[in-house]
């Protein structure tokens, strides 16, 4: 039906409305579909995440990026190696401008607190590890942002595998002393912190999680570009 739209002309929700007689919705009722986009203009102009999360979903969540990115937090957690959620050693935090990183034994406890501030969350495989991770260590945080997946996002337009590659394959470098590090040294970075008060070893997990959190939004943009030019291909 978005498509049929397209193709008569129909770009945009204010298109419609402003001459709904003029282009076809198939077998949807036209009163419903102009209530719905009324309260979707309504929605927009009041960056209203929710009403959007639970129209969108996971797999169309891309579409909101551009208008909500103002209000978006990307986010990476690193953990010891645990599946529960006392196995979050640090959550990095960007917003665009700004990079945080809450730690196990300072300051983790006030994540619940930052991410209210946001209404939409940009991850890198985040449904299927860091989110559910954040879920079980906070149970009671109400995770009702948008999300944008980049993973299973950018699988669909061709680019696959890890986020370090995926980095490579659009030209993304690393510094000198992050670039070759995985998952696996993060954990041992920690536990060296942890057991030996290694502040360099802390200082190197926090700079290997920064550029983790910062290349999400280069990756964020070229997703959206490459979804919508897709979507639009052929008109």
């Amino acid at each position: 039906m978005e498509r049929q739209l397209w193709e008569q002309g129909c770009r945009s929700w204010n298109d419609f409305l402003s001459n709904p007689s003029e282009f076809s919705c198939g077998q949807a009722d036209r009163g419903l579909v102009i209530q719905t986009l009324e309260r979707s203009v309504e929605a927009l102009a009041a960056l209203d995440h929710r009403y959007f999360m639970e129209r969108l979903g996971l797999a169309e969540s891309w579409r909101a990026f551009p208008y909500f990115r103002n209000r978006c937090v990307y986010l990476d957690i690193e953990t010891d190696g645990g599946r529960t959620g006392s196995a979050i050693t640090t959550v990095g935090l960007y917003d665009g401008i700004e990079y945080q990183c809450l730690i196990k034994g300072k300051d983790l406890q006030q994540l619940p607190g930052v991410l209210g501030q946001y209404g939409m969350i940009v991850t890198f495989f985040g449904s299927g590890f860091d989110l559910p991770m954040v879920q079980k260590k906070f149970k009671d945080l109400k995770l009702d942002h948008l999300h944008l997946d980049l993973c299973p996002t950018l699988r669909r337009v061709g680019l696959r595998g890890g986020l370090k590659s995926i980095e490579k394959t659009l030209g993304l470098q690393r510094g000198e002393d992050t670039d070759g590090l995985n998952g696996l040294d993060a954990i041992r970075l920690w536990n060296r912190y942890r057991t030996l008060g290694d502040e360099q070893a802390l200082e190197t997990l926090i700079a290997y999680n920064k550029e983790d959190v910062v290349n999400l939004e280069h990756l964020a943009m070229v997703c959206y570009d490459m979804m919508k030019q897709q979507s639009m291909a052929g008109l």
